[in-house]
């Protein structure tokens, strides 16, 4: 019996070995792509670090790069689910211009009393945002007319609505300094300042010792919280996977690309934490971010949505009920693209007839960059904001270096183009 069973046994302990290296393959090659974005922001960072002298790390131009890339993130996050569900918004651009105007008109030009009130006018805009999701939406999702059609004429529409309120070429501004705060603000220092190494002072006034680094802790704090529930989040995730008894990537490449990005988290907290403490607008992104995380992973309706991309028929008939979920996809997209349209107001002071010109390109960059597919019911929320910050991050280095506008959108088209030449490739493969 014993010489029967042993070579039975050797043989199962070979499978199951060959099993678990197979399963850790498959892993990474489908996970693939999420690590090489983030191991391509980093390779790009360093890259301009490097090549930039140093300027791109230093917290006065991260709090930059932060204030004049944030609207593209967050309008990326909207966009995403519009691609997921297999359509695509051209409108978001000249919808966030238009409501820049319309803000503008409110709070400087128009005597509207307490509806000039800087909160009372983002709370409208916001709502005239979700007005322009639902009539772009109804003619997608009822009258079947094809998304790049309807959202090409709004494209049209709302640039022009936005150099009509601004009278054609001109701006409106400036806007009040509590509006401004949505985009160049901080936030306010709550636990104190410290000094990392107090400087000492010769005879001479001369520091001889000590860098007189100020730490600002409410921003240190937060930052450290916001890694802490993001490994707690992916750890609960993965556990959850598990017990369920799905597939899961091996514990050595989940917890080397946790640590990676907490890491890299926690270095720009820092920088952040030594300047002016952490951008108002990163705080109102990182939430945005944390809430789209939560609805396309944990909610009903983000998994519906996933269902109508992949298969619109087969979700049809499953009960989901597509045009409704196509509506609450384009109301939330615009939404999105109002807020992008307060935080460029923001942060240029003022409304502009150029505002968020092209911007929709930046958008969908970010997204497909990011591991979206353009047929729909694939994409991630993390790989977004992860292609925003490397379309940010080359937009910014690029700037520092002195490289012509002309020859950044070149680059800028070449890495879109390889990012979907990989996207396809992998498919084909597999």
């Amino acid at each position: 019996m014993t010489i029967e069973t042993a070579p039975v046994s050797q043989s199962s302990a070979a499978e199951e070995g060959s099993q678990k290296h197979s399963a850790a393959a498959s892993a990474l090659v489908s996970n693939l792509r999420e690590y090489g974005l983030i191991l391509a922001l980093i390779i790009i960072m360093l890259f301009f670090q490097y090549f930039t002298n140093g300027v791109l790390f230093k917290p006065v131009n991260l709090s930059n790069l932060v204030q004049q890339n944030s609207f593209i993130i967050v309008m990326a996050l909207g966009m995403l689910l519009v691609i997921v569900a297999g359509h695509i918004d051209l409108s978001v651009g000249s919808v966030a211009g238009f409501i820049g105007a319309l803000a503008a008109n409110m709070m400087v030009t128009w005597n509207l009393g307490i509806f000039s009130n800087p909160l009372v006018v983002s709370i409208f805009c916001l709502l005239v945002g979700a007005a322009v999701g639902v009539a772009q939406g109804y003619w997608i999702a009822y009258l079947r007319i094809p998304s790049f059609i309807v959202t090409l004429a709004g494209m049209l529409v709302f640039r022009g609505l936005c150099q009509a309120m601004l009278g054609g070429g001109l701006s409106v501004g400036p806007l009040p300094v509590a509006f401004k705060e949505l985009s160049s603000g901080f936030i306010p220092e709550v636990i104190g300042i410290w000094t990392l190494i107090p400087p000492i002072v010769n005879a001479a006034g001369k520091t001889v010792f000590g860098s007189g680094v100020e730490l600002y802790l409410t921003s240190m704090l937060l930052g450290l919280l916001g890694v802490l529930a993001y490994a707690w989040s992916g750890f609960s995730a993965r556990r959850t996977r598990e017990r369920h008894g799905h597939e899961t990537e091996p514990f050595l490449l989940f917890a080397i690309k946790t640590l990676l990005i907490s890491l890299l988290t926690l270095f720009l907290v820092y920088q952040f934490a030594t300047y002016k403490g952490l951008p108002i607008v990163l705080v109102v992104m990182g939430l945005l971010i944390a809430f789209f995380v939560f609805v396309t992973r944990r909610m009903v309706i983000g998994r519906r949505v996933y269902a109508l991309g992949g298969n619109p028929k087969a979700a049809q008939l499953s009960g989901i009920k597509t045009e409704r979920l196509t509506l609450i996809v384009f109301i939330n997209m615009g939404v999105l693209s109002a807020l992008g349209g307060l935080i460029i107001a923001a942060r240029l002071g003022q409304a502009v007839p150029a505002a968020g010109l092209g911007s929709e390109l930046d958008v969908i960059a970010a997204v497909f960059i990011g591991g979206a597919s353009a047929m729909g019911g694939v994409g991630q929320v993390i790989g977004t904001v992860v292609g925003g910050f490397i379309m940010g991050v080359m937009n910014n280095g690029m700037s520092i270096m002195g490289v012509n506008v002309d020859w950044q959108q070149v680059v800028k088209g070449l890495v879109l183009l390889g990012a979907v030449v990989f996207d396809v490739y992998n498919k084909n493969k597999g």
